[in-house]
């Protein structure tokens, strides 16, 4: 190969050669829908040589630029299968709703291979994270189904409390707008869309900017797998989408992982916001808190993937390192030599640990941090300092101040702005006055030090990581944040909870009643007060 960062298409290897994908429909009502119109050329951050000998971003497709006509049509399709409560995916049993998703999950589990590879040349995700990313999601289905029907087991036995009886069951919150990150275009977006299916919500879906062909070998699975309209799909500008969508005021819910800004301009689009739930995973600037007497080697292992796992372009990636003094220049000068260390290439070579960065001007952001810090004092630590094409070699500042924007502002790339500090009050007046508040990561080995610490962390930030890096996972674990960091709770029941509200049917326990409900239960009139279990 004559550059490893820029292979000529023939050197791709066979299995993972990448046929573009010109989508030119889009889902509604249950139907794959042509459209003719403008579409968007996708072009990936793997950049390839050219037989001139030239560099260009490889074209792997193009899809569907839809305007606010298919918008309405998507969200009246949404509206239509709910039907005030009273469609067929709302009435459906949760067993019901659940063999549906079953049958999804199977189809998808079909189409792996091409979903994995386009996920791969799509964001630049290695292979290996793109084959873990599919297979979590999976597992996170299947997860989903299982908690769902153990809480459905719960509700089927109904209460008689003071003369009164009643069965409290979960019930759809209405139509959502689900938009999940590129970072993760699959797995985030499946938290949300999943429970929110299942829980009987009839949703539109919308893409993230990056990450959008990936789903089209999963169409077919949505057209097939669910009532129409369950599922609706829109692509295209968001302002000329979804402010359609959102200013129609028909829209129950929003599930929406990405920034702050954006999610305070969906908000204030609905003409009703305080009917409008929220479920969202925002931004977030989570440091780690290394003390003198943490174990180096697992420091430095742990917090090189926390800051730098696919190029640091992670919510719960370390954007701010906290290294107290006594062990700082140690850490430092080993933290460079890994960093350094990290290959650079393309996604499928094994090994590689940085690869070419998909947002379009994000290594010019990047360079742009790197350049005001250093202006007001930072120093580049470590040696590898480049950018080329579409590739940001990692870069380690030290020295760095409030005054500097690397200090606020989330890079969401493979900058690591490293604060040196005395005490422990330091880190935590950054967390404090923080916009954010999503995880921290303590390292160190004093009960005493570690346990006053968690004790003030945790009224700060959403979870605290000790002796590990922040994450997400396991999914049975409550994800979610203070501040802008996200509202509510996110993990495979929570999830269930957020995008369902309790219902209630109660009635005064007298002998007429119990005969109407004996009828209801014996005739099986009611999908809502009975008492099945689901096995």
């Amino acid at each position: 190969m004559a550059n490893p960062l820029f292979p000529t298409e023939a050197e791709v290897p066979e299995q993972y050669k990448m046929t573009p994908i010109d989508q030119t429909t889009y889902l509604v009502n249950g139907q794959l829908k042509e459209w003719k119109g403008e579409r968007q050329e996708v072009l990936s951050p793997v950049c390839l040589t050219n037989f001139d000998g030239s560099i260009s971003q490889k074209r792997i497709g193009s899809y569907p630029l839809l305007g606010e006509t298919e918008a309405r049509e998507t969200l009246a399709a949404a509206v239509k299968a709910y039907d005030r409560g009273r469609g067929v995916w709302p009435m459906m049993s949760v067993e019901g709703r659940i063999a549906c998703v079953e049958d999804f999950t199977r189809r998808m589990v079909a189409v792996r291979e091409p979903v994995v590879n386009t996920l791969m040349w799509e964001i630049g995700k290695t292979r290996g994270d793109s084959e873990k990313e599919f297979d979590r999601t999976v597992e996170y289905i299947k997860d989903t189904i299982e908690v769902l029907k153990d809480m459905d087991r719960v509700s089927s036995q109904p209460k008689v409390d003071k003369g009164v009886f009643g069965q409290i069951r979960r019930a759809p919150l209405g139509v959502g707008l689900c938009m999940g990150p590129y970072n993760y275009p699959l797995n985030e977006t499946y938290t949300t869309l999943i429970p929110a299916v299942i829980m009987g919500n009839p949703i539109v879906f919308k893409p993230a900017k990056y990450g959008v062909l990936l789903h089209q070998p999963l169409m077919e699975a949505y057209a097939k797998s669910f009532p129409e309209g369950v599922i609706n799909i829109v692509y295209g500008d968001g302002p000329k989408v979804i402010n359609p969508i959102m200013s129609s005021g028909e829209v129950d819910f929003l599930a929406f992982i990405g920034s702050a800004r954006v999610a305070s301009i969906l908000e204030k689009q609905h003409p009703k916001p305080n009917r409008l739930e929220c479920i969202e995973g925002l931004n977030a600037k989570n440091p780690a808190i290394i003390f003198d007497d943490a174990n180096l080697e697992n420091a430095l292992s742990e917090n090189l993937v926390g800051a730098l796992s696919y190029n640091g372009q992670r919510c719960t990636a370390h954007k701010m390192l906290f290294v107290q003094k006594g062990i700082a220049n140690q850490f430092i000068e080993q933290f460079c030599q890994r960093v350094d260390a990290m290959k650079m290439g393309v996604p499928w070579e094994k090994g590689v640990g940085i690869t070419g960065l998909p947002e379009a001007g994000k290594t010019k952001y990047l360079d742009d941090l790197v350049k005001d810090a250093v202006a007001k004092g930072a120093k580049i630590a470590n040696k590898t300092s480049s950018i080329n094409q579409t590739y940001f070699a990692p870069i380690v500042l030290t020295g760095v101040t409030p005054n500097m924007r690397i200090y606020q502002e989330e890079q969401f790339g493979p900058v690591v702005p490293i604060v040196t500090f005395d005490n422990l009050d330091e880190p935590l007046q950054y967390i404090d006055n923080s916009e954010f508040g999503q995880q921290v990561a303590l390292f160190g080995n004093n009960p005493q030090v570690i346990g006053s610490a968690i004790d003030v962390l945790a009224n700060l930030v959403s979870r605290v990581s000790f002796n590990s890096s922040c994450q997400r996972g396991p999914d049975t674990f409550p994800f979610g944040g203070r501040k802008d960091s996200a509202k509510k709770i996110l993990s495979v029941s929570d999830a269930l909870k957020v995008l369902s509200t309790r219902s209630t049917v109660a009635g005064k326990y007298t002998p007429e009643n119990k005969e109407l409900i004996r009828g209801i239960l014996s005739g099986k009139t009611s999908t809502f007060l009975n008492t099945d279990w689901i096995l």
